[in-house]
């Protein structure tokens, strides 16, 4: 990574858009990269009560490893479009009516027994009114601007008002899974939980890893390098 003085200061969005690996990290530690990633790491840490130090060693460890590490900050903006769209927006596409699906049969056996489970049946119902509406404004609105600012040098493509509309639609589904994680209890289920139970709990957590990442790659990478692009064309 970089040495310790200069890694404190950085943002915690940065330093994972530097290197995607530091989002292990900070997952491990429930440090909010994506959309409270711009905040300065001393700060984040002081928030949480944790130790900085500790979490710059283990930062610094990950130059040790040589596990595969996708650069995305350096990738060319209508390329990481291309990503988001063919990875991200699949998935959420594919992953949320099967979410729903297991939400709604899980709370109608055990909701009686669980009524937390009709809260996240709730839940899960708005993120995915949410997320759906939010993943046609991105490819419609916000992308082609991008892509015409890239490969056209077109000033006045991006629309600040635009991203910071679609940045304030990240906060409202990290909200929703954050209030999922807790009604799981960490996406825990209990000891007697049957196999569409688990599932669901497995499925809600692997949402929530990718749409960490979906909205750091958004709000951290993509968002504010085509505002500074647009910037300097003005």
């Amino acid at each position: 990574m970089v040495n310790s003085e200069t890694l404190s200061q950085k943002t915690v969005g940065q330093i994972v858009a530097e290197d995607y690996r530091a989002a292990q990290v900070f997952r491990s530690y429930g440090l909010d990269f994506c959309c409270g990633g711009k905040v300065s790491l001393e700060k984040a840490c002081t928030k949480k009560g944790l130790d900085v130090n500790k979490i710059e060693t283990d930062l610094n460890a990950l130059d040790l490893d040589t596990g595969e590490n996708h650069n995305y900050n350096d990738w060319s903006l209508d390329f990481l479009v291309d990503y988001i769209v063919n990875n991200h927006h699949s998935f959420v596409r594919k992953m949320l009516p099967e979410i729903d699906f297991y939400a709604e049969k899980v709370a109608r056996v055990h909701g009686e027994r669980d009524p937390e489970l009709l809260d996240i049946l709730q839940n899960v119902r708005l993120l995915r009114s949410e997320m759906l509406g939010h993943l046609q404004k991105e490819e419609e609105e916000l992308f082609p601007q991008i892509k015409e600012l890239v490969q056209e040098q077109k000033k006045g493509s991006v629309k600040e008002a635009i991203v910071e509309a679609l940045e304030d639609e990240h906060d409202k589904a990290g909200d929703l899974m954050a209030k999922i994680e807790e009604l799981t209890q960490g996406f825990n289920p209990p000891e007697n939980a049957c196999a569409s139970y688990r599932v669901l709990f497995q499925n809600l957590e692997g949402f929530q890893q990718d749409l960490h990442k979906h909205v750091h790659l958004e709000n951290n990478i993509l968002f504010p390098k085509a505002l500074e692009l647009e910037q300097r064309l003005n």
